[in-house]
């Protein structure tokens, strides 16, 4: 990531991290209780419906939109372009191997923006001396 940065800076490059996420009405698996002998009975109602952001974080600002359904080509370029106009000069983005970010028509936005953005994949795996936990890096 370093050398990333360093060619972002000679480029005068702003860097942005971006990734997505889903959120769904789909209830969690639960423990329940129910009098010895009766089965419990756990009634919830809910929607298949599903809500997706896509985000990117730089230095100075966050930026994210909301999808209904889940994130696919079309709508990372539709963030894409969103992000450029907002931020207003070269970017760089860093994010996962998602195939999505790989795309034919994601690659074929980027080469049409003649340089205004940069991609950067993050490593397939992370190096053994970072470990994880629920509440980021140790």
């Amino acid at each position: 990531m370093a050398g990333a940065k360093k060619i972002a800076a000679r480029q005068g490059r702003l860097i942005v991290f971006i990734d997505e996420s889903g959120l769904s009405e789909r209830p969690c698996r639960a423990s329940t209780w129910a009098p010895k002998g009766q089965t419990p009975i756990l009634q919830y109602s809910f929607s298949w419906k599903q809500l997706s952001a896509i985000a990117g974080v730089s230095v100075h600002r966050f930026y994210f939109r909301l999808f209904p359904g889940s994130i696919k080509s079309p709508q990372i370029v539709e963030f894409l372009k969103a992000l450029s106009a907002t931020i207003g000069r070269k970017i760089l983005i860093i994010w996962d191997r998602l195939q999505a970010h790989r795309s034919k028509l994601v690659k074929s936005f980027v080469e049409a923006q003649r340089g205004a953005i940069a991609l950067e994949y993050l490593p397939a795996s992370l190096p053994n001396s970072i470990q994880w936990n629920t509440s980021g890096p140790i």
